[in-house]
């Protein structure tokens, strides 16, 4: 669609969202204050009129987030203000003072935080910047700049379709990355599904239509199976006097591939692609009564799996999400998942804990508080390297739960996989760094232990403890491995300064008047990255002192016979020679902000060829260039996004020749190889490498590799073996 019918449709689409939003801020707000505000976002409209196109733009994107804020999250007017406020804010039109002393000072906070991001998150840097931190830490300073930010993202990713491709790889990394696992996090399950649909739909295609297309041929069987599960059950709780609404929700398409992948089947094995919701009207002093009723009814009707019960009735979720999973055998031998939870318990598992959050007036502190206050602790770390704070970030947005007791009862939430240690330190970071080991059910365990839902754990610790580096290898809350770094950086910090003091005074003791210089050209030599490592491994008695002496004095004397040399040589007999740098033969890459010549490697995983759309990820064997729908791009999105870096080929047609597999499908007729093997063996600048051809009962399929020059070429190739009569199907493999 051209630009300007993208404007028009934004124009027409303004004064209903305009209307929409007003009337919800009037719902709270006394009419002087909306009109004020009315009346500044109109003077930033009638600006972007007159001068800039694009800053209109900027202002519908707005107005949709809070729409997305309103609708989907369930923000209150203060919220939604800032969000309105924030291109004239920016933009510096109204001071934020200003704009305090009008509507109050929630929405000057707001706005604060959003300013402060707006630095750095529209252009996007690589995700292992500096910005990034900052990104992350001005989130951290207040939940509803995060809830903001969602909105904002998931606004973005809608409106993409119209962007070019790099733009689309940017916001799928940053949504796979970061937006998606904050969105679970908080509870806000269907942007984050919406997130990872519109991710993969950007980036594979080709698998997200395959999905689509199979939900959609699917759908009248599956709708039909729905009806015949419900209308018994629906029939039998009528009869309790319950009041409920009883539905199928498909799962989405993003979460369907994953279990494809995962569990290497086909579609049509895939039992579990809905879910039956039931949805209770209850009084809040009975809703999990009400849910066990539901429960009882439903398992006396169909066999449920015991393994697959999962409780978030009696402890919810961390993110506030309340329900009672439970999957019974339906019919045809069918496993059914069924969600059990009231419209309380719905609206926050649809809108996340923003929907009773203290901001809406819910005055106890929310936990998110607490998971806030470690975050920040975990980013402003001033002894974890940025990749540390990425993976504690990420360990922050852990997807599975347990809980755990004290020995007095108190309750504690922890991830899957959370060892004794990872209790002792959520306790009290000095019971974590005096741990030796943990009593769990009454019995004797060590520190490494994994605990399950339900244990009770008692610390046992010691006065003699003190953290080791091993620990960093098993704990998995941020908040461990931040203490424990600390408690090392300050321990390392005591025993470098000992083993300084101890190697001055050996020096000393030999008479050795000490060269810095000389000392630092040691160190390097020793291929010591910092000073204190070298001080370390001192104390740790990894190296010797005498023979640490010994070499310093082999150097001083190299040195010095160096100088002598170097006085009887004259310049034009000094040279220097550099080893030739190595250069990477083939067609001509750009990567990352308009880099050329940087070396790289195409992966195996996925074979890109020139004209490929793709993308650069930094592993440890270098720079290693994927296909955007590539098997394993999803993967590497969302678990390494920062190391995710733009990458283009250069130039027109491609110089370079590239070998491609292409798996053929077809009834098995007389000669089809040939006329394969014929077309092949005349489309120009295409060479036949290998071909392995299966038949069995009247049908073909095999393997055939080829190597070409770009993909312009590999299409064309497609499209006439197609056409040959009997071929089925000819699909590129990875």
């Amino acid at each position: 669609m051209p630009m300007s019918d993208n404007r028009s449709i934004e124009r027409r689409e303004f004064l209903p969202l305009y209307r929409r939003l007003y009337s919800f801020l009037r719902e709270a707000w006394e009419r002087e204050k909306v009109l004020q505000l009315r009346e500044m976002v109109q003077s930033s409209l009638q600006q972007a009129d007159t001068e800039d196109e694009e800053a209109f733009f900027h202002l519908i994107t707005e107005m949709r987030t809070a729409l997305i804020a309103v609708d989907e999250i369930g923000l209150r007017q203060p919220t939604v203000a800032a969000v309105l406020l924030y291109h004239t804010a920016v933009t510096g039109q109204h001071q934020l003072e200003d704009i305090g002393q009008l509507f109050g000072d929630e929405v000057e906070v707001i706005l604060r935080g959003l300013k402060k991001i707006s630095r750095f998150s529209d252009k996007r840097t690589a995700v292992e910047s500096e910005n990034y931190m900052k990104l992350l830490l001005s989130m951290a300073e207040d939940i509803r700049v995060v809830f903001v930010m969602i909105a904002r993202q998931l606004q973005l990713m809608r409106d993409a379709k119209n962007a070019d491709g790099s733009r689309r790889l940017d916001l799928a990394v940053e949504s796979s990355y970061l937006y998606a696992p904050l969105a679970h996090r908080l509870g806000l399950y269907t942007i984050k599904s919406e997130l990872e649909d519109l991710s993969l739909k950007y980036t594979d295609r080709e698998s997200y239509d395959y999905v689509a297309q199979k939900l959609n041929e699917t759908k009248r069987s599956r709708e039909k199976y729905i009806r015949e599960f419900i209308e018994p059950v629906e029939e039998r709780l009528s009869k309790t006097g319950l009041k409920f609404d009883i539905k199928g929700r498909t799962k989405s398409i993003h979460s369907i591939l994953n279990k494809l992948k995962k569990q290497k089947i086909e579609f049509e094995n895939i039992y579990d692609l809905f879910a039956i919701r039931v949805i209770l009207d209850a009084p809040p002093d009975q809703e999990k009564a009400q849910c066990w009723q539901v429960y009882s009814v439903i398992t006396d009707m169909y066999q449920p799996n015991p393994l697959r019960l999962k409780d978030w009735l009696s402890i919810p979720k961390s993110n506030g999400y309340e329900s009672l999973h439970i999957t019974v055998m339906g019919p045809d031998s069918r496993w059914v998942e069924v969600q059990i939870r009231s419209r309380r318990m719905d609206e926050i598992a649809e809108r996340g804990l923003a929907a009773h959050w203290k901001y809406k007036g819910v005055k106890e502190e929310s936990t998110l508080d607490s998971w806030l206050s470690s975050l920040r602790e975990s980013l402003e770390d001033k002894e974890a390297n940025l990749s540390q704070k990425l993976t504690d970030f990420k360990l922050d947005l852990y997807e599975e739960e347990i809980f755990v007791f004290t020995p007095k009862g108190d309750l504690f939430k922890l991830p899957k996989g959370a060892s004794v240690l990872d209790f002792a330190f959520a306790i009290h970071s000095k019971l974590g760094a005096s741990c030796i080991s943990g009593r769990v059910n009454g019995k004797n365990v060590p520190i490494k232990h994994q605990l399950k839902s339900g244990d009770q754990v008692e610390v046992i610790t010691s006065a003699h403890q003190t953290p080791k580096q091993d620990w960093l290898n098993f704990v998995v809350t941020s908040r461990a491995r931040t203490k424990i770094r600390q408690l090392l950086k300050e321990e390392a910090g005591k025993q470098v300064d000992i083993a300084k003091e101890t190697l001055s005074r050996r020096m000393k003791n030999r008479k050795i008047d000490v060269d810095d210089s000389h000392l630092m050209q040691l160190i390097k030599k020793l291929k010591y990255k910092t000073v204190t490592d070298f001080y370390a491994d001192i104390a740790a008695e990894k190296l010797d002192i005498n023979w640490v002496i010994d070499r310093y004095l082999e150097l001083e004397s190299r040195e010095s016979e160096s100088r002598e040399a170097a006085q009887q040589v004259s310049a034009e007999q000094f040279t220097m020679k550099t080893e030739p740098r190595e250069s990477h033969s083939g067609d001509e890459l750009v990567i990352d902000q308009n880099l050329t010549g940087v070396d790289y490697k195409l992966a195996r995983c996925c074979n890109p060829i020139f004209g490929d759309e793709i993308f650069g990820f930094v592993s440890s064997q270098g720079i290693k260039i994927h296909r955007v729908n590539c098997p394993n791009a999803q993967d590497l999105f969302s678990r390494f996004g920062y190391r995710v870096i733009k990458a283009r080929w250069s130039g027109g047609t491609g110089s370079s020749n590239y070998t491609i597999v292409l798996r053929v499908i077809g009834n098995d007729q007389i000669n089809i190889v040939a006329n394969l093997m014929s077309i092949i063996s005349k489309e120009e600048g295409v060479q036949l490498r290998a071909i392995s051809i299966d038949s069995n009962d009247g049908l073909f399929q095999g393997n055939i590799s080829v190597m070409l020059a770009n993909t312009s070429m590999l299409e064309q190739l497609i499209r006439k073996l197609k056409a040959v009569k009997g071929v089925k199907s000819v699909t590129r493999l990875n």
